[in-house]
């Protein structure tokens, strides 16, 4: 038998094979998807802006040099650009896409404008060319930091190496012991929740079902935590994560340095954002003073100018020199400080230790990726729920031999005395609630008075299964409940269970009626697992009159997409209809999971039952639902 000390460095060793297998597997498929894929479909993915419309150039006050560009597509396609990722160049010409060798990085994007930051050289080709692009890229650093994390922790003395044994073991947790504190304004579980956290000498878990309020526990946690101590970093392993719990402290009253820039660009976001901070300090002007200084000295360099070097010189140690200044002092103000785990590695927080990380939506996140974070402090606090959105692995071998299984995951099992499970939830009809509840957390969850009964009709049922297989019509009518499969990365539609979806919502709205529905601002989410299904639910929508006056109150999109959302209604297309009972993805629970607790009143769910009850998962429910 292994020796107990061996087994996380071993086991550390081997996710660090699985990740190089994730890592050729996404190289792969992106480098096909550039190669393969047409243009107007990586449009439409929401991974390309074509055509660009391209704005002016200048330095950031990071002194990055940016460009701003404008989609000139205005319709409604999400996509995915964002803060940190990589992006590459490209241009049009007949058949023929070019890409521009250079590699450049989002800084910000605002509805259809976006900020890039580039490298010097290479601006000149991409204003100059005709019909030019920009297209996500594949995103190396992020693989590059984990890689690196993970040798840092394989290799680790000292707290570090502490920390990764302790991970890997059974042996407690060293807690420090002080009486409870009391907080009038948490439930019971809650208020244990933050008490664990303040007791905890190196690890504590806030695990939070739907609804129960985990981010006001973690930022209750977060807050005391600042009574004892100066500073801490908070992580997620998303910007939008990043920007939920950041924009609650700001709330709170705590002063937050958010490193990188926020998904949704708006003034009170970006008020704490590193950049704005920089910008607004009072050397600032001095300091732009001094880079544009430099740049005219180069820019006017004559030749045999022997002084040129020291010129050039002793302004960039005057401009260093304030730069530094500016950022201690801004790092110095801040209590939190705010990043993706990625971004946790950004050379600003060179040489920068914490005693405490909190690490949000830590189930969501790869373990190579906590690792970044965690190499600069001294104890984690984790919070999230395993039996709700996994991380994203691409490659099913990687996935099959446990490159999935989360840093969280690991340290629930091994420690469970260091978990404190949330068990009152604030968000769902009862009768929505205890599916989840008795599938998922052993029946512990438990509806807050206030909720249990809510409804938006009397006597409505909370739940109803709408089953397409009892829809039988003749074989020359065209029309059939059947799935249709439309390529990898779209999978697959079903386009009359689509129909009958926005049918079946029409005519609960109808009971409803129209008045009430504005008056109440009563909203809807349209939940599909498969892209594809959610882009015809889309288009079909725009189409009918009967939706027009509820636009805004309707969104449809993926299960990702509801991640930490709720709807008074939800609507879910399954899609899947098959002779085989095959349900593809649908096996992965956890994202059902999140599926069905969207919904604080209503939640109609529409798919083939004879498909779906093969699994036992989809027949408890369905019978379930049945019984109500």
């Amino acid at each position: 038998m292994e020796k107990l000390q061996d087994s996380p460095i071993l086991a550390l060793q081997k996710q660090r094979q699985l990740l190089q297998i994730e890592y050729e597997a996404e190289k792969e498929a992106f480098r096909q998807q550039t190669e393969n894929m047409g243009l107007q479909r990586k449009v439409k993915r929401g991974d390309v802006w074509y055509p660009l419309t391209i704005g002016k150039s200048y330095f950031n006050s990071l002194n990055q040099r940016v460009i701003e560009v404008f989609r000139e597509t205005d319709e409604e396609i999400e996509h995915n650009f964002e803060y940190g990722k990589p992006v590459v160049f490209f241009s049009v010409d007949g058949d023929k896409i070019s890409y521009f060798k250079m590699t450049a990085s989002v800084s910000y994007v605002d509805g259809n404008r976006m900020v890039i930051s580039v490298p010097d050289n290479g601006l000149i080709d991409v204003q100059t060319a005709a019909n030019v692009g920009v297209q996500l890229f594949f995103d190396e650093t992020s693989y590059k930091m984990m890689f690196n994390a993970l040798d840092k922790v394989i290799n680790a003395k000292g707290r570090l190496g502490y920390l990764r044994d302790l991970f890997y073991n059974r042996v407690k947790a060293e807690t420090f012991s002080f009486s409870s504190l009391h907080f009038p304004y948490l439930n019971a579980t809650q208020e244990d929740a933050v008490n664990k956290v303040l007791r905890a000498k190196d690890v504590a878990i806030v695990h939070g079902p739907p609804g129960t309020g985990k981010t006001t526990t973690l930022v209750e946690a977060i807050y005391e935590t600042l009574r004892r101590e100066s500073q801490v970093l908070v992580c997620a392993q998303s910007n939008m994560a990043v920007d939920w719990i950041s924009e609650k402290l700001v709330d709170r009253g705590v002063n937050v340095l958010r490193i990188g820039n926020p998904t949704r660009v708006n003034d009170k976001m970006l008020s704490f954002t590193y950049e704005r901070r920089f910008e607004a300090h009072p050397d600032y002007e001095m300091l732009w003073a001094l880079r544009k200084a430099i740049r005219e000295v180069r820019a006017n360099r004559k030749k045999g100018d022997q002084k040129f070097h020291q010129k050039v010189e002793r302004l960039k140690e005057r401009a260093t020199e304030l730069e530094l200044r500016i950022k201690n002092e801004l790092f110095s103000e801040a209590r939190v400080i705010a990043c993706t785990l990625v971004g946790s590695a950004n050379r600003l927080l060179d040489g920068q230790r914490f005693s405490t990380l909190f690490i949000d939506e830590a189930a969501q996140a790869l373990e190579a990726a906590c690792w970044i974070p965690i190499r600069r402090v001294s104890r984690v606090i984790l919070a999230g729920d395993h039996c709700q959105l996994p991380p994203t692995v691409k490659s099913y071998e990687a996935l099959k031999a446990g490159l999935g299984k989360t840093l969280m995951e690991r340290i629930v099992e091994n420690k469970p005395e260091v978990v404190t499970l949330l068990k009152m939830q604030y968000r769902m009809n009862e009768d929505i609630m205890r599916f989840s509840s008795d599938w998922f957390y052993n029946n512990q969850v438990e509806s807050s008075p206030d909720v249990k009964f809510r409804s938006i009709l009397d006597l409505d049922v909370p739940m109803t299964w709408i089953d397409t297989s009892q829809f039988v019509f003749p074989e020359d009518s065209g029309i059939s409940f059947k799935e249709e499969f439309i390529g990898e990365s779209f999978g697959r539609i079903n386009k009359a269970e689509a129909e009958l979806t926005l049918l079946a919502l029409q005519q609960y709205f109808e009971k409803i009626g129209k008045e009430r529905i504005l008056e109440e601002r009563i909203d809807v989410g349209v939940i599909s697992p498969y892209r594809a299904q959610v882009q015809y639910l889309r288009q079909q929508l725009k189409k009918r009159e009967f939706f027009k006056p509820f636009k805004g109150l309707i969104s449809i999109n993926t299960v990702d997409g509801f991640q930490g959302q709720e709807r008074d209604i939800i609507m879910i297309s399954l899609v899947r209809a098959n002779d085989d009972g095959q349900i593809g993805f649908l096996r992965d629970l956890r994202r059902m999971n999140v599926a069905i607790t969207r919904a604080k009143m209503k939640l109609i769910i529409l798919g083939d039952a004879s498909t779906l009850t093969r699994h036992p998962f989809y027949k408890k429910l369905y019978e379930y639902i049945d019984a109500l």
